[in-house]
């Protein structure tokens, strides 16, 4: 059961607790700020007066400067209906498929190494964190996972990219195949059967502390139908 977790496991719940109650903080931050300058609530702003930005906005002509080089975050969410929930691998195209597979290979095979030349370099290198990341991109997986060996985070990654997965973005310069489906349902609509097999990735309590947050923020993975594995990353 995923209440009693071995000690290599211990670390999951708190990269969710820890990402939820970050999140909270941030929106109580804001709410407490936005109050005490309700001079800056109005859209309507004098010439030449500087804008003030709250805490986690940003400037409309601001680009973003992920990683990836995508314009916009490459895990962003989309308003629109649920997609598929997809199991059969005969629909990834070729590339998509033989990059799942090099990803499940490394792995498997326990050496965080192994994932290096995958994750490759540059701008369109794999997005590992959501801040960016300035360092090398093996001692981090190796820092965030709960063993010295990075043996934890291996077992993570095989497991979200051996679940059930889902096409966003369909037809559109940003479409890409994402593990686990559970990033792109609502919650509170998973059968019971998903539920399961949500559980086996989080554990009951995380999927509470996630509900009332009102997403799935564990790690989910990204391949673009060219075999680019976009990201790999968890939180909000």
């Amino acid at each position: 059961m995923p209440t009693f977790l071995p000690p290599a496991f211990t670390g999951r719940p708190f990269v969710v607790a820890l990402a939820v109650a970050g999140l909270l903080s941030l929106t109580a931050e804001a709410r407490a700020l936005s109050e005490a300058l309700p001079e800056y609530a109005s859209e309507e702003e004098e010439p030449g007066a500087e804008r003030i930005l709250l805490p986690g906005a940003e400037p409309s002509s601001q680009a973003d400067d992920q990683p990836t080089g995508d314009v916009t975050r490459p895990d962003t969410r989309l308003d629109e209906a649920s997609p598929e929930v997809i199991y059969d691998l005969d629909q990834l195209p070729e590339p998509v498929r033989r990059m799942r597979n090099l990803i499940i290979e490394a792995s498997r095979s326990g050496d965080l190494e192994k994932l290096r030349p995958l994750i490759g370099t540059g701008p369109e290198k794999t997005q590992l964190s959501l801040g960016g990341l300035d360092g090398d991109p093996i001692d981090f997986l190796r820092e965030v996972s709960g063993d010295e060996k990075g043996h934890e985070i291996l077992a993570i990654l095989l497991e979200v990219m051996e679940a059930g997965f889902a096409r966003l973005d369909e037809g559109t310069e940003r479409e890409r195949y994402v593990w686990p489906y559970f990033f792109a349902l609502p919650l509170e609509e998973l059968t019971p059967e998903q539920r399961v097999e949500l559980f086996t990735l989080v554990t009951a309590g995380d999927y509470e502390d996630m509900k009332a947050f009102g997403a799935y923020i564990f790690y989910r993975a990204a391949i673009t139908p060219e075999g680019r594995w976009l990201f790999f990353v968890a939180g909000d």
